[in-house]
């Protein structure tokens, strides 16, 4: 076994430079290994990440975990064929209690927007960031983490829930995974930011159903070599700018053989309108809204985008007109 290295140091990892190529990295690369019937995805994420991030004031610890959730979500939704809204949460009993990242289809046929929102105690986790032993996941406790698709009144929603269990989001996945969905999986994040702009990499891996054997077997040998591989892969590679998508799967998965098949893009966007927002307000009774006036006026602002909608008495009074 052998992996393809190159002299890559802290010197030669090159965050700028990623950054001026900033346009084309919000992507996904879908590929598979000839010889040993893997598949995986390659996401490489730059202005959509930096655009979540930066839309509320999160604290470090707490954007760099959003950051890898939503990389997560993306690598797991891009495995999935589906029409409709994919969601990752996490939830747990810790100073981050929870967080959401949706992937929603149909933008376009190679294109899917994506949002994400954390909730926390910012005191409880600048009191746990002080701690330079800190595990990821201590954040967030004691808790769970949920897949669902939904794809609209008429057909059934899917959800996979699983205990929170690992020392990072990656091992909790491949924990639900190996639990849930019995389907071996191997996940590994890298995930930085400079002066406020955040770049990430995800790679995720999965031994195919045809290639699964008993223990011992050669496709068993396979999956193990491959795990050993993907181990090796370190952030400043993840992130390096010298290295491109080919390049990096070519490094790691040569004596094998990879297929690549079609990028799909990825945008930074919100599900939420004033529509929306209107058709809440009406599930409520008059006098349950007229107590969220502030200074004469409704104001309800989106949890994920920070949008704020605006209602004055006249609108409100348009609402619960029969």
């Amino acid at each position: 076994m052998r992996r393809k290295t190159a002299c890559i140091s802290r010197r030669l990892f090159s965050f700028g430079a990623w950054l001026t190529d900033a346009a084309g990295i919000d992507r996904v690369l879908p590929f598979q290994t000839e010889a040993t019937h893997l598949r995986g995805r390659l996401v490489r994420l730059g202005p959509l990440l930096s655009r979540i991030l930066g839309r509320h004031d999160y604290p470090e610890p707490v954007a760099r975990l959003l950051g890898e959730t939503v990389l997560l979500a993306v690598a797991l939704a891009s495995n999935l064929k589906y029409d409709g809204v994919f969601t990752l949460q996490v939830k747990g009993d810790g100073p981050v209690g929870l967080i959401v990242v949706d992937v929603v289809s149909g933008l376009s046929p190679d294109k899917r927007t994506v949002r994400g929102v954390a909730r926390f105690d910012r005191t409880a986790v600048e009191r746990m960031a002080a701690d330079p032993h800190l595990l990821q996941m201590s954040l967030v406790g004691k808790g769970w983490l949920a897949f669902t698709v939904d794809q609209g009144p008429d057909t059934e929603r899917y959800q996979g829930i699983v205990a929170l269990r690992g020392k990072t989001l990656a091992e909790c996945v491949q924990h639900y995974f190996q639990q849930s969905e019995q389907i071996a999986t191997g996940v590994t994040l890298a995930i930085d930011s400079a002066n406020g702009v955040w770049v990430g990499t995800a790679l995720l891996l999965q031994r195919l159903p045809s290639g699964d054997g008993p223990p011992g077997s050669a496709e068993e040998d396979d999956w193990r070599r491959a795990m050993v591989l993907m181990a090796t892969l370190t952030a400043a590679e993840m992130l390096c700018a010298i290295l491109g998508d080919q390049e990096l799967l070519w490094r790691l998965f040569h004596e094998d053989g990879v297929r690549l098949f079609e990028v799909s893009r990825l945008v930074e966007g919100c599900r939420c309108s004033r529509d929306k927002v209107v058709l809440t307000l009406r599930s409520f009774t008059r006098a349950d809204v007229e107590q969220l006036r502030e200074d004469g006026v409704v104001r309800v602002t989106c949890e994920f985008c920070n949008t704020e909608y605006r209602f004055d008495d006249r609108e409100l009074a348009e609402l619960f007109v029969s």
